[in-house]
């Protein structure tokens, strides 16, 4: 049996690629602070561009591509998703609501019992 491990093939470009994406992304903060004194609708105009276009590019990339099978098939996933009805919601936060008081409530009872434990035991005369 041959235990070779297959390797992903990836485009000897893709690190080009991603240098020009964050070329691009880059170059948008760079707008957004050089282009602050001028029009509101240039700056987000330019912005928007220069982030479509890093995006293409990243998402061209044989990660990218990997990146939107794996966004495509956890939306398939997520319509699979049996949710609880409204009373089985109520009734859980009611239930975690309850919960987390008596914990808070014991905890705060047993650190007033150490605060008065170690006051007692470090200062003489105070009880």
């Amino acid at each position: 049996m041959s235990t070779v491990q297959e390797e992903n093939p990836t485009s000897s470009f893709d690190a080009m690629k991603w240098i020009l994406c964050f070329i691009a992304l880059a170059g948008a903060v760079y707008a957004n602070h050089a282009l602050v004194d001028g029009s509101v609708l240039i700056r987000a105009g330019v912005i928007l561009v220069l982030v479509a276009i890093g995006s293409g590019i990243g998402f061209s990339t044989s990660k990218g591509k990997n990146s939107l099978v794996f966004a495509k098939e956890a939306k398939i996933e997520a319509r699979k998703v049996v949710w609880p009805s409204r009373p089985e919601t109520v009734q859980t936060t009611l239930i975690i609501i309850v919960s987390v008081t008596l914990v808070s409530l014991l905890l705060w009872g047993i650190d007033a019992i150490l605060v008065k434990l170690i006051s007692f035991l470090t200062v003489p005369g105070v009880v």
